[in-house]
């Protein structure tokens, strides 16, 4: 028998939440941080945009609010535009995660729009210790420059820190970005994920609300908990549908695997999310 206690702590079978990771293509290599192993020698997946553009109206339908394009650097696919414009004639919120490297104009005039935040991230202070965890030089100028012009076109930004190494300015990057007017900035550590792996990646690596009212699709279409819960495929959106994955068992099982949050809340941001590159209290029970 169900109690009132057990579906209060149930868990959604539709995340409103979705992160769509569309290509794996990155001006930066993140050697020692990036989760999805990105990279400008790259490609963008399997999954056409056609696939995408059926999985968006499909999300929709089914009642996710909101999507985040992320990658590698999502404004490379050479879709980009037309997939933030399916997911916005659909209905849903639109969270664009940028390094912030390039910027195009009509990315610009795209980022304005109502329903439309950005989010990056931003290392440190100084352009060296940035640049050491990008993997990029010029990286540091580039990215700052376009967090003050997302701040001055009034673009709802969030940028998140995470440390890497040892003595890296996080605090002072921080302070500069508060300064700089940004209005959330939140500080994570390197998760054992990707290529900033030191150990097998376990659930102990995850915030403690993945699959809990959010989901990621990887580039072929498989679905995970969250971009960090990679390596906890649920099934496959592509082959699928999204509708059945949610519904399936493997679904279920993976997310009652997932401790939760140490914090008493693991309360989302601004944004509507909960991501450990950009949310300083989720952290697992253990």
């Amino acid at each position: 028998m169900t109690t009132a206690t057990d579906e209060a702590f149930a868990r959604p079978a539709v995340p409103e939440f979705l992160e769509l990771e569309i290509t794996g293509t990155c001006q930066f290599t993140c050697p020692s941080l990036c989760y999805a192993k990105a990279g400008p020698a790259e490609g963008h997946g399997s999954m056409t945009s056609d696939d995408w553009k059926r999985l968006i109206s499909e999300a929709a339908a089914i009642g996710v609010k909101k999507v985040q394009f992320i990658g590698g650097e999502p404004t490379m696919h050479p879709d980009f535009e037309a997939l933030v414009n399916r997911a916005l004639i659909s209905g849903l919120a639109v969270q664009v995660y940028s390094n912030l490297y390039r910027v195009r104009l009509n990315h610009w005039q795209l980022f304005e729009h109502p329903k439309v935040s950005l989010a990056t991230s931003y290392y440190s202070d100084m352009a060296e210790e940035h640049e050491q965890v990008t993997g990029r030089k010029g990286s540091h100028a580039a990215t700052r420059a376009n967090i003050v012009q997302a701040i001055s076109l009034g673009i709802p930004l969030q940028v998140g820190i995470v440390k890497v190494f040892e003595g890296q300015r996080t605090a002072p990057a921080r302070d500069e970005l508060l300064g700089l007017g940004v209005r959330t900035v939140n500080t994570d550590r390197a998760r054992s994920v990707g290529r900033g792996a030191v150990h097998l990646p376990s659930t102990a690596d995850l915030c403690g609300r993945c699959a809990d009212g959010r989901a990621a699709i990887m580039t072929d279409g498989t679905v995970t908990p969250c971009v960090l819960g990679r390596f906890l495929p649920t099934g496959n959106a592509k082959d699928n549908g999204l509708a059945m994955v949610f519904r399936g068992q493997q679904w279920a099982d993976t997310a009652a695997r997932i401790p939760p949050s140490a914090a008493s809340a693991c309360p989302p941001d601004d944004s509507g999310d909960c991501d450990p590159a950009n949310t300083e209290t989720c952290d697992p029970a253990y």
